[in-house]
């Protein structure tokens, strides 16, 4: 009885939280009976720094860290972007051409921020669908302003197929250059929307 109690928590809870609390992280905390302090601090440490603000002070900032798991979730949200038809085919191009680029970018802004600010930032975790080019962001939690826009837009020069041109926007010129990141060529036929 108490078992089918906790798997019924699970999918509760994951419903009406909309997946923002894993069932794999319920089922962890709700079968460790007696955590020990090491888990709780291991636990919060696992968010990103944006989302998990309050377990971390000034002292416990790592830039190289941040960096490290902004570029991972940049990566994961990227993936997500492509969907299931298009990463297969560009996903070992994106990362060896691409990835370095968003990392630097990352860097570039981490070393505008006081070490104390980077706290407040944080990646979205909604890329655009269909034909939008908004892959994520990274917003200022304070301000509630975004920093940087990554995008991916379709190119298709004359006689030359379709290409996917990544690149970003900042904050400096209100979001108006574009930032190269890298070129990947498609085919000559349409891609499939994003997402899909």
């Amino acid at each position: 009885m108490n078992k089918w109690i906790r798997k019924s928590a699970v999918v509760l809870i994951s419903v009406l939280t909309f997946g923002l609390i894993t069932p794999t992280q319920l089922i962890t905390n709700v079968n460790a009976e007696n955590p020990s302090e090491r888990d709780t601090v291991e636990g919060a440490r696992l968010g990103s720094y944006g989302q998990e603000a309050s377990y971390f002070n000034e002292a416990e900032v790592d830039k190289d860290k941040f960096i490290e798991d902004l570029v991972k979730q940049a990566e994961m949200q990227s993936y997500q972007k492509f969907g299931t038809r298009i990463k297969p085919v560009i996903e070992n191009e994106f990362r060896e051409i691409v990835m370095p680029n968003i990392e630097k970018a990352l860097q570039e802004i981490a070393n505008q921020f006081p070490t104390e600010d980077l706290l407040n930032l944080a990646i979205t975790e909604s890329p655009g669908k269909g034909q939008s080019e908004k892959i994520f962001n990274i917003k200022n939690n304070n301000t509630n302003t975004d920093v940087l826009r990554f995008h991916v837009r379709r190119d298709n020069p004359p006689q030359a197929g379709y290409w996917f041109n990544f690149h970003y926007h900042t904050y400096h010129d209100g979001f108006q250059s574009h930032h190269e990141l890298g070129s990947i060529y498609w085919d000559k036929n349409t891609p499939p929307k994003w997402m899909s």
